[in-house]
């Protein structure tokens, strides 16, 4: 019981093993009902065969007819001779108005009186030319009946013209063709079933190449979906690879969003550090501590943020630069201590950035703290607002970036000095910040002899009080 549950179960969770069972249940009703029609349609055409021959037979009977001086008698011998055969298989009759019988066959002498007198009475009001056709089932005869009217010297004479015939001939014809019927349809229904099968399984070899593409994808040795797929089936595809594609991308961003996160929180870990071993009192370490933290917390809810986000967020009110220009500045100048290195910021007061002020500090902390890593004693920043857009400057006096560089540099991963400490992923996350604004980022020579990064964001001015 429990292994016919389970089969059922198989087989009505397939596509293919519920077609099956659909055909197994409606073919051989479809094929019953066919057998059907078509034995009733052969029997009904052999029944329309018999009654034509009868009704010719009653048209030879009539034409055998004698006219003698007062009645119509019939002659002693008839064209077909399976009238004087007893037990031929053919009987003919003839009543009056009245049913009494006037004449019949000698091949009839064997059949019954009551057999004889099957044909109903004529009406009162006599019909010529009425006939009637028959199939006395019980006695396993056919019967046709024609009413005729003979007028001689004025006298009328009338006579219903009956002819039989044994129904075995047609039973055996039907039982043969029935015989032929069921093997002809068993046989078209084996290679119904059979053709069935095989129209399924090349049907469904599309959702089986579907299948096999995936797991492809899934082990890592496609990257989409690219084979040729039926019309019904590519809308699937296409939306399948539509997330596959975003969910490639979300992971992504999810991998690039933990290393931006590791590099956006060696600054405050640096700056902590860096205070240890300053003579500072514990109060002021603790003050430095508590700020660093508050920015590490920042940070990390910031990249949360980003890595659900695709678009920069564009704010109805614009961001002050000039604070948080001091306070990158004021934390790399303690990272960097050692180098001595020179900032000067060139900001105005009413200068304000469209958009979030955590992308701000992100996009400045990184092109910052380039400029210290990689300046030998000068970092310089101006900030300026052309119409809606703010241009930042930030410059160094260090070797700087070869042309053939500058497009390189800003590709994740990418560094072109491998001796000093770092991911290479700064300059990219800037990059990407700046694309969710529509903005640019492009590298070029300072006047301090070093790197040049000139970025475009969306900007305008800021109120004060």
């Amino acid at each position: 019981m429990i292994a016919l549950r389970s089969l059922r179960s198989k087989l009505f969770r397939s596509i293919q093993g519920r077609l099956l069972v659909a055909s197994a249940l409606v073919l051989p009703l479809v094929m019953l009902l066919a057998g059907i029609a078509l034995k009733n349609a052969y029997h009904s055409s052999q029944e329309v065969a018999v009654n034509e021959r009868l009704q010719l037979q009653v048209y030879l009977l009539l034409g055998s007819i004698e006219l003698g001086e007062q009645l119509a008698v019939l002659p002693q011998s008839l064209q077909e001779p399976r009238y004087a055969q007893i037990g031929s298989g053919l009987y003919g009759v003839i009543h009056n108005a009245n049913g009494k019988l006037l004449w019949r066959s000698p091949s009839s002498r064997l059949l019954p009186e009551d057999q004889l007198r099957y044909a109903p009475p004529l009406p009162s009001v006599f019909t010529p030319g009425a006939s009637q056709f028959l199939h006395h089932a019980d006695a396993g005869l056919y019967r046709y009946s024609f009413s005729v009217v003979w007028e001689q010297n004025g006298r009328e004479q009338a006579m219903t013209f009956s002819v039989m015939e044994s129904d075995q001939a047609v039973k055996k014809a039907l039982a043969a063709y029935s015989t032929q019927l069921a093997m002809w349809l068993m046989a078209v229904l084996v290679i119904a079933l059979v053709a069935q099968v095989l129209i399924m399984r090349w049907g469904i070899q599309p959702l089986k190449g579907l299948a096999r593409d995936l797991k492809q994808i899934e082990q890592g040795e496609a990257e989409s979906l690219t084979g040729r797929y039926p019309t019904e089936v590519q809308p699937v595809t296409d939306n399948l690879n539509r997330l596959i594609e975003s969910e490639r991308q979300q992971r992504e961003r999810y991998r690039n969003t933990l290393g931006d996160l590791a590099h956006s929180l060696k600054t405050p870990l640096a700056v902590m550090r860096g205070a240890r071993e300053e003579q500072q009192t514990l109060e002021q370490y603790g003050n430095v501590v508590d700020e660093q933290v508050a920015r590490m917390d920042q940070i990390v809810q910031y990249q949360l943020s980003r890595a659900v986000k695709s678009q920069g967020r564009v704010l109805a009110q614009a961001v002050v630069v000039k604070p948080l220009v001091e306070r990158m500045l004021t934390a790399l100048d303690k990272v960097y201590r050692d180098k001595g290195v020179c900032s000067e910021a060139i900001v105005s007061a009413d200068l304000g950035f469209a958009g979030d002020e955590r992308d701000l500090m992100e996009v400045l902390g990184n092109l910052l703290e380039n400029a210290y890593k990689y300046g030998d004693s000068q970092v310089a920043i101006n900030a300026t607002l052309k119409g809606d857009s703010l241009q930042i400057h930030i410059a160094d006096d260090g070797p700087g970036v070869s042309p053939e560089a500058r497009q390189i540099i800003l590709e994740r991963g990418a560094r072109l000095d491998t001796s000093i400490q770092g991911q290479g992923i700064g300059l990219s996350v800037a990059v990407d910040i700046i694309s969710s604004y529509d903005g640019q980022l492009e590298v070029a020579e300072s006047d301090l002899g070093g790197a040049l990064f000139k970025v475009t964001l969306p900007g305008g001015s800021v109120a004060m009080s």
